[in-house]
């Protein structure tokens, strides 16, 4: 990457923020069960809505910030991959085929070998 990210201890409130994050989406899960005799919409609802929870709360924390960074400077590494064009991909498409032609003949006709000698010195087989 372009520039390091440093790897630092989270504080006490981005690990509490974590925990209660989990503790949304836990609970978000858990109300899907607890109100199965309401309508499926509304147990789904309960679901998107703990995740949702616990998807603002890490964003609003250290982690959700370092994630940021991290999506950013993967967008500029992104920009600065070549690749190729239609031609050089099929040819390097063709020199893979061409490979794999040539290994899997060469193998079928070492088989074909070991197998004649193996009934050779074995006096087995037809």
């Amino acid at each position: 990457m372009t520039e390091e990210i440093k790897a630092q201890d989270g504080s006490s409130a981005d690990t509490a923020k974590l925990v209660f994050a989990i503790i949304f989406a836990i609970a978000g899960v858990a109300g899907f069960y607890l109100l199965s005799n309401q309508p499926i919409w509304v147990r789904w609802i309960c679901v998107a809505g703990g995740l949702v929870a616990g998807g603002l709360i890490i964003a609003f924390s250290q982690y959700g910030t370092d994630l940021k960074k991290f999506i950013a400077l993967s967008n500029v590494e992104l920009r600065k991959i070549v690749w190729p064009n239609r031609q050089e991909t099929g040819m390097t498409t063709l020199v893979v085929l061409g490979f794999v032609l040539v290994a899997g003949l060469f193998f079928w006709g070492l088989d074909v070998v070991l197998a004649w000698a193996t009934q050779a010195l074995t006096r087995q087989g037809s």
